[in-house]
């Protein structure tokens, strides 16, 4: 794997701090950077340096884990690591991307470091998108797989959102450029004097529209349904009245 994560272990017991770092040894996107065993030798350090990763015991003397949870910035991920079943739903509302109970197997502690990994690829590949943005004319760049894809805004057709992926349709290829993105993003990339949106899950190119027919737009053999929410916006951009 091409990322790798930088991560700390904080925990009072010795015991569960020498299997931790044996995990991470054996787990080839992971690097140690910081292995404490107290929250307040670790908020000293979280002064000068933020992992990307933290496994965090709950309960420690004089400050807790959710206590130096919220000293962590939201760019750094929480994993917690506890013999209590009792705080799992308030760890979640600290930036915990998951909760081990100990004690934990390999396959569990690896699972979890999975959600972080893709998690901060997605994290990365969002910036990287933001930072080209910034100087874009005619076109957008996206991440697709493992490149950033160059799109002119009149070569795409429409685009189609998917939970958590949108799927970018162009007409110089017959296949879809997928990108991790919201639809809420997209949208704002798109410049709003050419694009619409017209329903929660399309944006369409206002100049690809061949025709629209009982609240259905047609792009080529591509029928799109205008949303009720979107119906008065569309029709007045095309300078219809409804």
């Amino acid at each position: 794997m091409s990322q790798i994560l930088n991560c700390w272990i904080v925990d009072d017991e010795p015991l569960a701090l020498n299997l931790l770092e044996s995990y991470v040894e054996n787990t080839p996107f992971l690097k140690l950077t910081g292995k404490y065993s107290s929250a307040k030798s670790a908020m000293q350090a979280l002064t000068d340096v933020q992992p990307h990763l933290v496994f965090l015991d709950i309960q420690m003397p004089h400050i807790s884990g959710m206590e130096l949870a919220c000293f962590i910035d939201d760019k750094t991920k929480i994993i917690f690591t506890t013999a209590f079943k009792e705080y799992a739903l308030e760890g979640y509302r600290v930036n915990a991307i998951d909760y081990l109970l100990k004690p934990i197997s390999y396959s569990n502690f690896l699972e979890a470091a999975k959600k972080a990994l893709t998690w901060h690829e997605a994290f990365e590949a969002k910036n990287s998108v933001s930072q080209v943005q910034e100087h874009r004319t005619d076109g957008i760049f996206v991440k697709s797989e493992y490149k950033m894809v160059h799109l002119l805004f009149n070569d795409i057709l429409y685009v189609e959102g998917l939970k958590s992926y949108v799927k970018i349709y162009t007409q110089k290829s017959t296949k879809s450029v997928i990108t991790l993105m919201a639809m809420k993003e997209i949208e704002e990339l798109l410049p709003k004097d050419s694009f619409l949106r017209v329903h929660r899950s399309y944006i369409v190119a206002k100049n690809k529209i061949e025709s629209v027919e009982r609240n259905r737009i047609f792009i080529g053999t591509k029928k799109i349904p205008i949303g009720e929410t979107y119906k008065d916006a569309f029709f007045r951009a095309i300078g219809q009245a409804y």
